[in-house]
């Protein structure tokens, strides 16, 4: 009888310690009884019945990552590329993680990688590279809402990796480098382009600044020149019209005045004498005066004071003779 009650007694006692089940933090377990789902024990102390009672499954509801191997895609421009991802999950549900799917982790692998296939074939090439973004939002929605029957929850998807073959590698590198060449082409014939229309500029600029400097040379040459003649015949006039009134009542004043006059011709054929333009005349010394009206076609501006001064004789000799 003694041993019986040993035997009965170390029954129940593995019978009580198994009965008591310390669930930890984050941690869920399912338990079964008699084959059917009883019950879902939480973090901490709880109890189920021997023999009857089975905790049949054990799990985290923290967030879990999946790492997606490299798989092979075919774009929409028939190009093969090799893509792998990393996916974010957890279990909201861990009695529908159980029963609701056989392998949970094998079934999200291969739901995420049909649906890495699926947008992968909606895009070009050159889209996959810039549209990354917009790939990870449209996969982190599909498999959200693919899981949700499975009690989880999908948090973020991000592709990792995104390679081409290396024949595509080289083609793409050829490209890129006949795009940085036309590049160049570009740059370096717009900035000739550009120093050619401002040193154009610039020529022109200076020649119109040439042309208005010696416009205003000229102009401001030209009313000097004038201006001086104005001063010389003022000056001349003066000086005759004191000469006429000083000399008016002399007797040798005619003679003087005449002096006067060969002085003014002999200056006129010195101009003439140095201008461009030079010429030979012959004149008769005997008569100045109709030799002087003979030039005046020739130089107008130094036969002024030649009229002035006959002008002056005859004013002296009409005076004498009053």
């Amino acid at each position: 009888m003694e041993f019986f009650g040993l035997v009965f007694l170390v029954i129940f006692g593995s019978g009580l310690f198994g009965s008591v089940k310390i669930v930890n933090e984050k941690n869920e377990y399912l338990v079964e009884r008699l084959g059917s789902y009883n019950k879902k024990l939480s973090p901490g102390l709880n109890f189920i019945l021997p023999i009857m009672d089975r905790v049949v499954y054990k799990g985290t509801i923290r967030e879990k990552v999946l790492d997606i191997p490299p798989q092979s895609c075919i774009t929409k421009d028939n190009v093969s590329i090799t893509v792998d991802a990393v996916v974010y999950w957890r279990i909201v549900d861990m009695e529908k993680a159980y029963y609701k799917v056989e392998n949970l982790q094998s079934a999200m692998v291969n739901l995420v990688l049909t649906q890495i296939r699926s947008e992968v074939g909606k895009l070009e090439l050159d889209q996959t590279f810039t549209a990354r973004t917009e790939i990870n939002e449209t996969l982190l929605r599909d498999l959200d809402i693919a899981t949700d029957p499975w009690g989880v929850k999908v948090t973020r998807v991000e592709l990792r990796d995104i390679m081409p073959s290396k024949a595509v590698l080289e083609s793409m590198e050829l490209q890129m480098a006949a795009e940085r060449k036309k590049r160049a082409a570009i740059l370096t014939s717009e900035g000739q382009r550009d120093s050619a229309i401002n040193s154009a500029q610039g020529q022109a600029e200076a020649r119109v600044l040439d042309a208005e400097a010696m416009k205003k040379a000229a102009i401001l040459k030209a009313e000097a020149e004038q201006q001086q003649r104005v001063l010389e015949a003022k000056g001349t006039a003066e000086a005759l019209a004191i000469l006429t009134a000083k000399l008016a009542n002399e007797r040798r004043g005619r003679e003087a005045l005449q002096f006067i006059l060969a002085q003014q011709y002999l200056q006129m054929a010195t101009a003439v004498g140095n201008s461009e333009s030079a010429k030979v005349m012959f004149l008769d010394p005997r008569n100045i005066l109709s030799t002087l009206e003979g030039v005046r076609s020739v130089v107008g501006t130094e036969l002024e004071a030649a009229d002035e001064i006959q002008a002056a004789l005859e004013k002296v000799d009409s005076h004498r003779a009053g």
